[in-house]
């Protein structure tokens, strides 16, 4: 397998900084031999925080970061005076992000829009000085506050790929050469199977100065749902996408059969992503001619639109994009209801 840039899964070690002590102090100076309590507060360990880049596509710059270790806090001094808090640590991450703790399996958060931040594991509380203790009948406070801990742990981090279509089919279905033909995406493109070993992004040029933003997923295969193949991997960034575009080419021995297979394992993985919208493409369709383009629509289910196309002559591309465009209004005008 060829190396890639392309990183959608990072494994981390992440601690926010803990809190700093408060003190024990009474005032004391040229002028005052036995004064009041006076130790300041703690300063709050360093927050990790989680902040949303549209620039970014890959998780590959944190890969070099085994240890994310936030700063702690500084205790506090005398005449009152409150420790420094610790430095925060912002991880810029691409739009699509989510991260969950690795022993659990639980998602603590996701980022979907550019410069959202959130703080993701916060830095321990301070201490609180003797000062805060002071009473009418404790007048001198002999104690103080040690400042909490900050949350640690081992956490995974995985990108899920953002885009408004997504590209479903076997290998070598003609997925990329779609991609680069109607958008400006350059994915490598070979006569052999998994040609796409990771996501490729496009945005299609729309009537009237709009666009539209599609990605090429790895191929799929039989089995997929269980670990086959790139399996998970590729499944992973399907979940994202408001409508999949599933390519089966013109010269499939059973275009029926492929496309119940590419749906069984995506129902397999998440049977919620049969709720989506679903347009089919005939790819290649430059080989066929009239009857057999009647002949394949026949087997083709009836409840799904389909579209027949070539990438080669750009025969009906204009009207795939026309159809993709009016299937995305659609989904945005019923979202606000279903929500």
């Amino acid at each position: 397998m060829e190396k890639s840039n392309f990183v959608d899964q990072i494994r981390i070690y992440c601690r926010s900084g803990h809190g700093g002590a408060g003190i024990k102090h009474f005032r004391r100076d040229k002028l005052t031999a036995y004064g009041g309590p006076d130790g300041g507060d703690g300063g709050r360990g360093g927050h990790i925080i989680l902040r949303g880049n549209r620039n970014l596509w890959t998780l590959l710059h944190l890969r070099y970061h085994k240890n994310v270790l936030a700063e702690d806090g500084e205790k506090g001094s005398d005449n009152n005076r409150t420790g420094r808090d610790g430095k925060d640590i912002i991880l810029e991450v691409p739009l699509g992000t989510i991260v969950r703790d690795e022993e659990t399996g639980e998602i603590e958060m996701e980022i979907l829009n550019d410069g959202e931040e959130k703080v993701w594991l916060p830095g321990g509380k301070g201490g609180l000085g003797n000062t805060n203790f002071k009473t009418p009948t404790n007048q001198a406070p002999e104690y103080s506050q040690p400042g909490l801990p900050g949350e640690e742990g081992w956490k995974v981090v995985e990108l899920k790929v953002l885009a408004d279509v997504g590209l479903v089919g076997f290998p070598n279905a003609g997925k990329s050469t779609l991609l680069s033909v109607i958008t400006a995406a350059k994915p490598k493109i070979a006569d052999y199977a998994f040609t796409t070993i990771t996501p490729n992004l496009g945005i299609v040029e729309y009537r009237d100065s709009k666009s539209f933003c599609i990605a090429d997923l790895p191929g799929i295969i039989e089995g997929a749902a269980e670990g086959k193949g790139l399996g998970h991997r590729f499944l992973r960034h399907i979940e994202r996408n408001s409508i999949l575009l599933f390519l089966i080419p013109a010269d499939s021995k059973d275009h029926r059969k492929e496309f119940d297979i590419l749906v069984n394992e995506l129902e397999e993985y998440n049977p919620e992503l049969l709720h989506k919208q679903f347009i089919i493409a005939i790819s290649k369709s430059d080989m066929l001619d009239e009857e057999l383009r009647h002949a394949i629509a026949n087997e083709l289910p009836t409840n799904v639109p389909h579209i027949f196309i070539s990438s080669v002559t750009n025969y009906h591309l204009q009207e795939l994009k026309d159809l993709l465009w009016k299937v995305l209004n659609e989904e945005n005008k019923e979202a606000p209801t279903q929500a």
